[in-house]
């Protein structure tokens, strides 16, 4: 009983120890600015103001084109670039499914997950967000040509927050999750939701930020 006991002390105390670090370091990184605009049931809407990603396609399985894509990403900001610059890490990471033959999002599927493939296989987009210091002129050009930088502008966002980890088939269905109460609302989706995850790996997995996001109009 009294290993026992000590047993369950020890990990309580790692867990805070972990949750601490996870938090400390957290709050460092950088995230896109917004504003709440309004508070739905389940989810909100958010004015985002215009930022820089850097983005890659790449082909495989959810878990499959996340680890390729931050890889290559990752390779980008901590040097791979024309200026050899370190770039501060961002938050959120981001992905969406792409259909390459038909240049169309991937759209959620009901259970059991799939996705359509196109002739060449399925393709998801990941992306990174770049740091608010750079402009488009001054953000160091990636040396890897498939990564590409694009700026997004001012947009209106729906957002459903969730915690622990967004693996693919927990990602879908808050992406239809999301879809629903969009459409109970009578609100208009612009674009087919993204997962956006700004959490290093190492994080304490209850501290995790998820969200899915749609720019969104109302009808």
């Amino acid at each position: 009983m009294i290993a026992f006991l000590i047993t369950i002390s020890v990990l309580l105390v790692l867990a805070i120890l972990w949750s601490i670090f996870s938090y400390l370091f957290e709050r460092r990184i950088e995230t896109p600015k917004y504003t709440t605009i309004e508070r739905k049931d389940g989810y909100e809407i958010r004015e985002y103001e215009p930022y820089l990603i850097a983005q890659v396609e790449v082909a495989g399985t959810y878990a499959e084109a996340s680890s390729q894509g931050f890889r290559i990403l990752a390779d980008y900001i901590f040097g791979n670039n024309t200026m050899r610059d370190k770039l501060s890490m961002t938050a959120p990471v981001t992905e969406s499914g792409r259909d390459r033959a038909h240049g169309n999002a991937v759209m959620a599927m009901t259970a059991p997950v799939s996705e359509r493939e196109s002739t060449d296989g399925t393709f998801h987009v990941i992306a990174f967000v770049m740091p608010s210091k750079y402009s488009i002129k001054t953000l160091p050009k990636p040396n890897n040509p498939e990564i590409k930088i694009v700026a997004m502008p001012k947009r209106k966002m729906a957002v459903l927050k969730f915690s622990w980890y967004a693996n693919g088939e927990r990602a879908e269905q808050k992406k239809q999750d999301l879809l629903m109460k969009l459409k109970t609302d009578g609100m208009v989706s612009l674009s087919d939701p993204k997962v956006a995850r700004y959490n290093a790996p190492f994080s304490a997995p209850w501290l995790n930020r998820n969200e899915i996001l749609a720019e969104v109009r109302s009808r």
